[in-house]
């Protein structure tokens, strides 16, 4: 009996790429003590917020919370188990974000999230709003709400999940429809490419193919593949977007930008992430080849 089974075993492990060793290859990134994630928080943005340095009721510049600090005070990033799997509450209260200690190339991605019920100034009159930042480099604080690293962004937001953002100077090439007037791009993998981001024509924004989220406060799975600078939007099974050629400008100088590390961002709504996990690419799965 134990020689069959390592004939078995022999026999599957030669065939590299096949699902079985695909599947097996997922790492969990998600446990009760958030240890293989860092934890950052900025500010308490208000409503009249305009991207400056926010001060004190003296004028005096206010710091922000900073990496690995507050969290036991504020709870922003909270993790309880619920029916034997470690789910994580993003609050909102603050702005920030986790950001995974470990950086990634090459990789597909894999979470579940749900919206809960609570939103903050600013939003309260907008819609519920996170995201995943990938290849995020550098020092937090960077871009318009000083809380997240330069990075791309697969948006998770309510009705918008899969839109594209850039952040402070990255950019990307998106399948996408040619934008009018005061439109945005929306994406199509029947498209060509645009450029889209720091230093186009067109800027941060591109919107998902189509509206694939389920109604709220049902789980959603969003899966984002990365490959040798190209990426991929996945909300619930559907493609919304393709994604090539990422990268940033640093001192005039465009560079590649293919590896970073994650993060999930706390933004003023409350939300609740599962089942978070990676597995490495050796290639970009064939599936999805032709669109690049």
């Amino acid at each position: 009996m134990k020689r069959t089974v390592f004939l078995l075993s022999t026999f599957f492990s030669s065939f590299v790429f096949t699902p079985l060793t695909y599947a097996e290859q997922w790492q969990t990134l998600l446990d009760k003590n958030l240890s293989q994630w860092d934890t950052y928080l900025s500010y308490k943005h208000k409503k009249s917020y305009d991207g400056s340095v926010p001060k004190d009721a003296d004028g005096n510049p206010i710091a922000p919370i900073g990496l690995n600090t507050g969290n036991d005070i504020y709870r922003v990033f909270t993790v309880a188990e619920h029916n034997g799997e470690p789910v994580l509450r993003i609050s909102g209260e603050v702005y920030g974000a986790i950001t995974s200690k470990a950086v990634y190339r090459n990789y597909h991605l894999l979470a579940q999230f749900r919206w809960g019920g609570k939103k903050w100034p600013p939003r309260l009159d907008l819609l519920r709003d996170s995201g995943i930042l990938y290849h995020a480099i550098g020092e937090n604080g960077q871009e318009h709400f000083r809380t997240w690293m330069l990075s791309q962004e697969f948006q998770i937001m309510h009705g918008h999940v899969g839109d594209y953002w850039n952040q402070i100077t990255s950019a990307m090439d998106v399948r996408a429809f040619t934008p009018e007037y005061i439109m945005n791009p929306i994406a199509d993998e029947s498209q060509p490419f645009l450029k889209v981001g720091y230093g186009e024509n067109i800027k941060g924004l591109v919107l998902r193919k189509e509206n694939a989220e389920k109604p709220l406060g049902e789980w959603n799975t969003v899966e984002l593949i990365c490959f040798e600078g190209q990426s991929l939007h996945i909300v619930n099974g559907k493609l919304v977007m393709v994604l090539k050629n990422s990268r940033y400008n640093k001192d005039g100088v465009t560079l590649p930008l293919d590896e970073g590390k994650i993060q999930i961002q706390s933004e003023a709504a409350e939300v609740f992430y599962k089942n978070i996990k990676i597995k490495q690419l050796d290639q970009m799965p064939e599936q999805y080849r032709q669109y690049f």
